[in-house]
Parts: structure tokens; sequence; C-alpha cells
């Protein structure tokens, strides 16, 4: 007896100790939990890959899914918001700001800024739980998102497709264009995430093609312009191949982006001189431009954001939010 007494007790010191190291408070209310903060992770984009799990647990607890939230006393967009930073700012971070709060019915999206990033988070509107991104699960979530006006949204945009580099077959069924800034961390995320998956289900299959077009967000991303010229002036001087051969160096370096770094990588790609004289002379800002100019009249003011034969689907969405779309349409 006393040998089972032991055991039961060095079980729930284990239990507590993994209860402790995985759940945080974000005030006294027993009823309030949520996961460690992200922003101290060595790397706090690893905070969508606890999105699903959020997800799902919500969707098992309130069967109604998205639309479904009830929980406590509304707070006002900016209460909410600075609730959350506060708690993030309390554990040890203290570098994160409020930006602003945008109303999606039945979650409050927040902008914080961290690390000169500007970053969504979504959270119920009593202030008490959030998630860095909304992932649809099935077709009744991609429905719910798109009312809400955050991820897939509703209703199709014919987006030109412009004159803008394309990867895969120029002729696949599928097309997928994407505006984007090399500076962006979300936009990194993808390539570095989702387009490869991308490249091998479909792309490399010849079943979609990816038109890139830039959309750089100079206000808080400075080296992001010049980025891009250098894309297209490398496409300009050697065609599409070192379009994307640049495309990619940029996106592996992308906390090395000045004007002295982008002639360095051209020179590792084997780009000839006219390169500089391309980037110094800025002729290829108006194709910049006009990339920008059409991304906003599309209705994108930030990236990543993609149309999938026109379809929006706005953010650094999972390789599952792609294929759901991409399938429907080669099926339609």
């Amino acid at each position: 007896m006393e040998r089972e007494k032991e055991r039961e007790k060095e079980k729930e010191k284990i239990h507590e100790k993994t209860h402790e190291k995985t759940v945080q408070r974000i005030d006294n209310d027993p009823d309030l939990i949520t996961l460690k903060n992200p922003f101290t992770l060595k790397n706090p984009w690893r905070l969508f890959s606890f999105v699903l799990i959020i997800v799902i647990i919500v969707l098992l607890i309130y069967e109604g899914g998205f639309t479904g939230f009830t929980f406590g006393k509304t707070l006002s967009g900016e209460s909410a918001g600075k609730k959350l930073v506060d708690f993030l700012n309390t554990q040890g971070t203290g570098d994160i700001s409020y930006v602003s709060s945008k109303d999606l019915g039945n979650l409050y999206e927040i902008t914080v800024s961290y690390d000169n990033q500007l970053i969504p988070i979504y959270i119920t509107k009593d202030g008490k739980y959030f998630v860095q991104a909304l992932v649809p699960l099935d077709n009744e979530a991609l429905q719910d998102i798109g009312n809400s006006g955050t991820g897939v949204t509703a209703g199709e945009i014919e987006a030109s497709s412009d004159d803008d580099a394309v990867l895969g077959d120029k002729n696949a069924e599928v097309t997928i264009i994407e505006f984007s800034d090399y500076q962006c961390p979300f936009c990194e995320k993808f390539w570095g995430e989702t387009l490869p998956q991308l490249k091998k289900e479909y792309i490399d299959k010849g079943k979609v093609k990816l038109i890139y077009r830039d959309f750089p967000l100079t206000d808080i991303h400075p080296h992001a312009q010049k980025a891009a010229e250098a894309a297209e002036c490398a496409r300009k001087i050697n065609g599409e191949s070192a379009y994307w051969k640049m495309h990619d160096k940029l996106f592996e370096n992308q906390q090395a982006l000045s004007v002295t770094d982008l002639k360095k990588y051209a020179k590792e790609l084997g780009l000839p001189a006219s390169f500089d004289t391309c980037l110094d002379s800025g002729e290829m800002a108006q194709e910049i431009n006009k990339d920008q100019q059409d991304g906003t009249s599309y209705g994108v003011d930030g990236t990543p954001a993609f149309f999938i034969d026109g379809k929006p689907l706005i953010g650094a969405q999972p390789f599952s939010a792609f294929k759901q779309i991409i399938d429907q349409e080669l099926n339609a």
C-alpha cells in the first residue's frame, strides 16, 4: 500500500511539472489558459505551428465552429489588444506594442509591433484567448473565415498577372498570383514552408503556375523596394531562370538586403556588371509600382496575399489551405 501511495504521489508531481511547462494563466481567473508566450521563442514565427492545436480544441468545445464562439463580457478592440500586449510583455519580452484592432464579427484582429514587424493576432472579444492565425479545416470553415474577412475571403477577384515572372507551366490549369515583399517574415515563411510543397504536388506536375508580383511595404521594410528591383533586373538581363534564382537568394538572405548585398548576390549568380547599372538607375521601379497599384486595387493591404484563380487567400496560410482551393479548381 505504501508503495502504491508513493507511486501516485510521483505521478502527481510529474503531472504538475508538465502542466507548468505547457500552460500559463493570463490573470487570476482559473478558467483562463493560453500557450506560453510565443514571442520569447528564439524564432517567434514558430507560433504558427501551434495554430492547428488551438483551432482543433476550440472546434471540439464549440460545435458551432468559427461563428459559434460565445465567451465572457465583450471588451473593446483596443482594450482586448492592450490586455494581450501587457500580458506578453510581463513574460519577459518587453518590446511588444499595440498598433490597432479590427472587428471581425466574432473575434478581434489585433495588430502588434514586434522587432520592427507588424504581427496580426486573433483574439476572442472578451480578451481571454488568442491565436496567430485562423486555419480552415473544412469547407464550412473556409466559408466562415471568408465571411469574417480573414484568411480566405468570399467572392472572386479578376487579378491580372500583368507581365510578371511565372514559375511552372504557363499553360497550367490553375493560376496563383502572389503579392509579396522580400523583407516580410510571413512571405519568407510561405517561401520556405508552403511553396516547396506546392511545387512538389502541383507546380512541377504542370497543374499550377505561380506568378510573383511585388508589394513592398516600404514604411516598415526599407530594403524591400530595392530587393524587388534586383529580382526584376536579374530577369531583364538573364530571363526567368535568373529571376527565380535571385528570388530564392533574397529570401535565403532576408536579413541582409542592402544595395551592397544585392550586388554581391548578383555576382554570386553570375550576372554581368550591367546588373549594377540597372539597380542603381532605378529603371525597374516603375514595374514594382505597377504591381503595387494593381494589388491595392484588388484590396491588398498586407503581405503575402494570394489569388488562386481569382479566389483570395490572405496571409502565410498552411499548404492545406492552398490544397483545398486548388483541388476545388482542378475538379470544377
